[in-house]
């Protein structure tokens, strides 16, 4: 026996106790990611176990992906949970109410979703689908009402059996950003992510739909600055508590320009706004150039590109904190084939979430 355990022993019969070592408050649990959709998403999915193992080599180790579905493959060592479920429509997840006893068994902080594939197959109409949106939305948010939400354009389609599934998915994907406007709220924010633009069912997918080795690693590429920038706002320790001072990222609207152009390269700009209501101390852009152009330089901004050519752009010294309201303008040059025709790129931005 040691000899604390001894005096312990010798103690207690007298009516006394040791006072209990002291011990450190339990650390606060990972963020929890569920990745949302159908097979692009979960069998097997790859883009996942290429999206996990970016973000850990690049620090974020403090994560959980989430569904009550296991892993399915993919040959590389990931955290494989997910809620792809093949096949599956989301007007159908929907009217069935298949979502909240899925959140209730993960308690995701954060909802990656790809989802409509099979609506848009199905010919069934944009308005469904987005009501559809809205109404898992809403689950979300009964599940968890600091629910950062990321959804997808879809990425293209093209199967041999439906001829009209490409337009379809460029019809219903011109939809999603109004959608995602009215949706959206700064406790509870929905951010678009491009996950279209650059994508080749010629030579991104097996099958005009699913995505190859090469589409999963263009799938994780768009995904990885949003949820970064998600990741690194945290989760609120008391959501909805008095004061609670938020930690969700600040509502941002991106806006591009071209500035100049001629044969093989153009040179645009970028300006990013604080849309919130309170000021923000730092900003991270997305730009993905349009018709295989590539950033080669870049001014009041750090520039990181992928593979794919999507450039992510995070705010230089001088220019991060916005007041509410405020604005700051970034440019590049690009690189274009000689008849990629006039300049063109999707934005979007976050802001940093105020520290709390």
């Amino acid at each position: 026996m040691s000899v604390l355990g001894l005096l312990a022993a010798l103690l207690l019969p007298l009516g006394m106790t040791l006072a209990p070592r002291a011990t450190a408050a339990p650390a606060a649990g990972p963020v929890r990611v569920m990745p949302l959709g159908d097979s692009i998403t979960g069998s097997p999915g790859c883009w996942r176990a290429v999206l996990w193992n970016r973000l850990v080599s690049s620090g974020y180790e403090d994560i959980d992906f989430v569904g009550t579905l296991p892993p399915q493959g993919c040959g590389q060592a990931h955290d494989g949970d997910n809620e792809g479920h093949g096949g599956e429509l989301v007007t159908n997840v929907a009217d069935q109410n298949l979502l909240p006893g899925r959140l209730a068994s993960t308690r995701p902080d954060i909802v990656v979703m790809h989802f409509g594939t099979n609506d848009v197959w199905s010919s069934i109409s944009p308005d469904r689908i987005l009501a559809a949106y809205t109404k898992l939305v809403a689950q979300m948010r009964a599940s968890n009402p600091d629910m950062r939400i990321l959804v997808a354009q879809l990425i293209p389609m093209n199967p041999s059996s439906c001829a009209a599934c490409a337009q379809r998915v460029v019809d219903f994907n011109a939809r999603i950003p109004g959608w995602a406007r009215s949706t959206g709220t700064d406790r509870s924010p929905v951010t678009v992510v491009d996950q279209w633009t650059g994508f080749s069912t010629a030579t991104d997918t097996y099958d005009g739909v699913h995505p190859n080795a090469s589409g999963d690693d263009k799938i994780a590429a768009r995904w990885f600055p949003p949820l970064a920038a998600a990741l690194d706002a945290g989760v609120p320790q008391d959501p909805g508590g008095p004061g609670d001072p938020g930690g969700d990222p600040a509502a941002c609207t991106a806006r591009f320009r071209a500035v100049s152009s001629w044969q093989g390269g153009y040179q645009g700009e970028v300006t990013v706004t604080n849309t919130s209501a309170s000021s923000v101390p730092g900003w991270t852009a997305t730009v993905v150039p349009a018709n295989g152009a590539r950033l080669t330089q870049l001014w009041n901004g750090a520039l990181t590109t992928a593979a794919d050519g999507t450039a992510t752009v995070t705010n230089a010294a001088w220019n991060g904190t916005l007041a509410a309201g405020a604005s700051a303008t970034f440019g590049f040059v690009a690189s274009s084939p000689a008849t990629s025709g006039t300049p063109a790129a999707t934005v979007t931005c976050v802001g940093k979430a105020p520290a709390g």
